[in-house]
């Protein structure tokens, strides 16, 4: 038998009559506060369960099904997720992480579709390959998160501070960018020929000074108010962007095309290597 008590009290809040917590059902369970550093939880199921505050710290939940779970200000820092099970289609079930914590937690191949983490530290984490369309991360912080080969198509990520993120071979098709702190982040690819995609995404007032961006694919991207200050798009796919009133001072622009990219009251002159369409430069 194995108890699962809160943290500080010790008041018991579940029973697992079983010799060890890996592959228990533990659904719709009320485990607030709940004390499980350092579990082993892999293949628990954990659907709907309430765990808003618990101390999840090390815990391992390779495989965990998570679906609809409440984890507000919980802490998963060091917490391994990978291949867990927390999203879903529908917003209402995809689990619940508010201001929860997820330093250097690992999350690759974790499939997040959904998911909330507003306000979540999730600094130094691994999301290698996770799946995280519509995902939120409003304000959160995933500075030097590593997260290649990843789907944030139609995430929220506004005020998102991903500065020096390792974000190579990521998609983030019509994301809302907005103000994002992308800065020293690497959209690049680990491939000679690869990309990574931000098609129809909106950075307005984001900041991606110093980012490297080369050969990343963004059609219809809004830049408008942007810092771009010193960063590499080389050979970036700008077609049909918009680099209004955007800071531009010694970004590399070698090999891109500008010639449908709206560039109005952005000081070019001040960019490297930018081939500037005649018919436009009337209006930098």
């Amino acid at each position: 038998m194995i108890d699962i008590k809160k943290t500080g009290s010790g008041e018991i809040l579940a029973s697992v009559d079983a010799d060890s917590l890996v592959g228990a059902d533990l659904r719709e369970e009320r485990l607030e506060d709940a004390d499980l550093e350092n579990a082993d939880l892999r293949h628990a199921i954990l659907d709907f369960a309430d765990l808003n505050r618990a101390n999840m710290r090390g815990a391992n939940l390779q495989h965990a099904s998570l679906i609809g779970a409440h984890l507000n200000e919980a802490d998963l820092s060091d917490a391994d997720l990978s291949y867990a099970e927390m999203g879903s289609d529908i917003q209402a079930n995809a689990a619940m992480l508010l201001h929860s914590k997820l330093v250097r937690a690992n999350l690759s191949h974790a499939y997040l579709h959904c998911v909330d983490f507003r306000e979540a530290d999730m600094s130094q984490a691994n999301l290698n390959r996770a799946d995280m369309r519509k995902a939120v991360f409003y304000r959160a912080n995933m500075t030097e998160v590593i997260a290649n080969d990843c789907l944030f198509i139609h995430a929220n990520l506004r005020e998102a501070d991903l500065n020096h993120a390792d974000l190579r071979d990521s998609h983030f098709n019509d994301a809302n960018m907005i103000k994002a702190n992308l800065s020293y982040a690497n959209l690049e690819s680990k491939h000679d020929e690869g990309f990574a995609v931000i098609n129809k995404a909106n950075l307005e007032r984001a900041n991606l000074s110093h980012a490297q961006l080369r050969n990343i694919f963004s059609r219809a991207v809004n830049l408008h108010q942007a810092n771009l200050s010193h960063a590499n798009l080389e050979d970036a796919v700008l077609t049909g962007s918009i680099i209004s009133h955007a800071d531009v001072s010694q970004a590399e622009f070698k090999g891109v095309e500008l010639e449908t990219v709206t560039m109005g009251y952005s000081n070019f002159s001040q960019a490297l290597n930018a081939d500037i369409p005649a018919h436009k430069k009337h209006v930098l």
